[in-house]
């Protein structure tokens, strides 16, 4: 094989696995730094093999879909890790790739860590701010990257779903008074997907207008199998849509249960996809025909 041959054919390699989507751009929450944290926007982050940690400018980083599949939905995915550091890549980007290629535009949250060393940040507040945040600043960018306002929805992963419950969960109304045009708008996810959510925050009541749910976590998972099983009572009661899927084994932070040797747990993917496809989300509204006289 000739040099050049050889040289082209690595390009292609090296390429492949980024062919089904694009990594856009990181957009920071708050252009000058977190309220009340500016001075410490410019710290870097520290991150190593499949985690990322010591985030004093919380952001959100872009994975679009291919073209040719893009269908107007988006997910703000949140990643778990204790509130201590981030599973960026397990429980961020792989969620993200698979998720483009459902045609889903797809936003990675790294929030502050309440629990990280010598950390100035507290879970119920800043990682709340985060997450409030970041689904008012994806529904302010609907028209840069072709989003319908009412298919974005919001995944969690273990301490992740604990930032997904306090925003899907809360006071979802913007401030209709605030100088910033982003904290105007509703912050209301459309649905949740919640992997083997964290315990914290989960309403005694749900709203009336709480979201419709995907809940999936392992039985033997004594952290958080509780979670989804409680949130299912909830979702009962309130008479609000929820499907759940708890696998006998399958234990805690299987991610995208990509390297699990259970068949149950290594396909769960295609049960978030199947739900996505029943109801509605990755399909446009049909528009309605205006009937002649």
């Amino acid at each position: 094989m000739q040099f050049k041959q050889c040289v082209y054919l690595c390009l292609i390699i090296l390429f492949l696995p980024m062919a089904g989507f694009s990594q856009d751009t990181v957009i920071p929450l708050w252009p000058n730094g977190a309220p009340g944290f500016e001075n410490r926007r410019n710290e870097p982050e520290q991150a190593k093999d499949y985690w990322v940690k010591n985030i004093h400018n919380p952001s959100l980083t872009v994975f679009s879909p291919p073209k040719d599949k893009v269908n107007g939905a988006a997910v703000v995915v949140s990643p778990g890790g204790g509130h201590r550091l981030l599973v960026y890549t397990a429980e961020g980007v792989d969620p993200a790739k698979y998720l483009n290629n459902l045609g889903v535009t797809v936003f990675v949250l790294k929030y502050r860590l309440g629990r990280d060393s010598a950390s100035p940040y507290k879970i119920d507040v800043h990682a709340k701010q985060d997450g409030y945040r970041a689904m008012r600043l994806v529904r302010s960018m609907a028209t840069r990257y072709g989003l319908d306002t009412n298919r974005i929805g919001m995944m969690g992963f273990s301490a992740g779903g604990e930032v997904v419950d306090m925003v899907a969960y809360g006071e979802g109304k913007g401030d209709e008074k605030a100088a910033d045009p982003v904290d105007r708008l509703n912050a209301r996810p459309a649905f949740l997907i919640q992997i083997y959510p964290g315990p914290l925050y989960i309403p005694d009541k749900l709203p009336d207008d709480a979201p419709p749910a995907f809940l999936l976590a392992a039985n033997d998972d004594a952290c958080c199998s509780p979670s989804v099983v409680k949130l299912l009572q909830r979702y009962r009661e309130a008479k609000i849509p929820v499907e759940l899927h708890l696998y006998t084994q399958g234990d805690h932070g299987f991610n995208m249960g990509y390297r699990s040797k259970l068949k149950t747990i290594s396909s769960w993917p295609q049960r978030m996809a199947d739900w996505l496809e029943d109801n509605n989300y990755l399909h446009p509204a049909p528009v309605k025909k205006m009937k002649l006289h």
